[in-house]
């Protein structure tokens, strides 16, 4: 089931894997560099920030599975984000081999502030994706103000789903 899902999963994790490597080639306190003028302060609490979608949305919302939200200021460095985002990863999979019903809408309500939203068991998994995305492009943009562009060999993108063929 999902098998579809779950190769496009796939290459999403590689495309993330591609911008882990980036954020480890740079200087640990570049990583974790405070700028309240950018979104979430720093590219660690970004990564924060997109582990914790993906927890939400597919593990607390589609799953039933309160998970704690992510605090970018506890993950350390970009070996301890991997690891949040095994839990991800972890929860997606789950996902996959769950989810049976992936386009029957149905509302859902928000426990503690009440708004409502129709959503889709594949919106569940598909959400957290486009929104990595967004994210990472934000990422690169704050490690170029940083004085650390991206740097990435031919047919590396951190911004783009790299398929493998």
């Amino acid at each position: 089931m999902n098998d579809d899902l779950r190769v496009f999963y796939g290459w999403v994790r590689r495309s993330r894997e591609i911008l882990f490597g980036y954020c480890t080639s740079l200087p640990p306190e570049i990583y974790t560099q405070e700028r309240p003028d950018f979104a979430f302060g720093s590219m660690r609490n970004l990564h924060a920030h997109v582990a914790d979608c993906y927890l939400w949305w597919v593990g607390t919302v589609g799953l039933g599975k309160p998970q704690a939200p992510i605090q970018g200021s506890e993950v350390p460095d970009v070996a301890a984000m991997r690891k949040v985002f095994a839990q991800a990863d972890a929860v997606v999979e789950e996902a996959l081999q769950t989810f049976n019903q992936l386009d029957q809408i149905y509302e859902w309500t928000h426990p503690r502030k009440g708004w409502k939203a129709k959503v889709s068991q594949r919106w569940l998994l598909l959400h957290p994706i486009t929104h990595e995305f967004h994210h990472k492009g934000q990422i690169t943009a704050l490690g170029r103000v940083l004085g650390h562009p991206a740097v990435l060999s031919p047919g590396m993108d951190t911004d783009l789903v790299n398929p493998e063929f």
